[in-house]
């Protein structure tokens, strides 16, 4: 395995792994961590030359994520999401790329809507009080409660990651 491939493989990784562990932080906890953003940030720079991705790209890229992080600082400036949810947004996007950015959104709201009804339903359930005294499934079964829109975005950039620059790098 040449050292390229090897940044490749690791590239190929992380962004399903950073989505997983988002989308469990997010539903357990309701919040994404800075760190976790900062971590992608990080390694989207430091792998994206590594794996292939061209000048051009790269700034397409970081023009969709920053484009994302002006809409989504704006819907949290309004309250509709939190702020956690509108720095992951952006830095999904930086990774899924400006050729699938509109498709990771789309996905998203989709996944986001759906997440939102089976929470509103599962807020109509009595549930058994062992599983109400679990911290996690009180929050989401509040009644006022939000909703973990992290579990959204990743499911949405999971949804696309496959139609993205990685996969063809990892592929070739």
């Amino acid at each position: 395995m040449t050292m390229i491939s090897t940044f490749q493989t690791i590239a190929f990784f992380v962004f399903p792994f950073a989505m997983a562990f988002a989308a469990i932080s997010d539903l357990f906890t309701m919040t994404i961590s800075n760190r976790l953003v900062l971590a992608l940030l990080a390694a989207f720079a430091v792998l994206a030359p590594l794996a292939g991705l061209d000048a051009r790209t790269l700034g397409l890229d970081a023009l969709a994520g920053a484009i994302v992080l002006a809409i989504a600082f704006g819907c949290f400036a309004a309250g509709w999401i939190g702020g956690g949810d509108a720095k992951f947004a952006a830095v999904t996007t930086l990774w899924i790329g400006w050729s699938n950015a509109v498709d990771f959104i789309a996905m998203s709201a989709i996944f986001g809507g759906v997440l939102t009804l089976v929470i509103l339903s599962f807020r109509r359930a009595v549930l058994p009080a062992f599983v109400v005294r679990q911290a996690w499934v009180a929050r989401l079964h509040h009644q006022g409660g939000g909703v973990p829109y992290g579990v959204a975005l990743a499911a949405g950039g999971l949804a696309v990651y496959p139609h993205t620059a990685w996969m063809a790098a990892f592929l070739s």
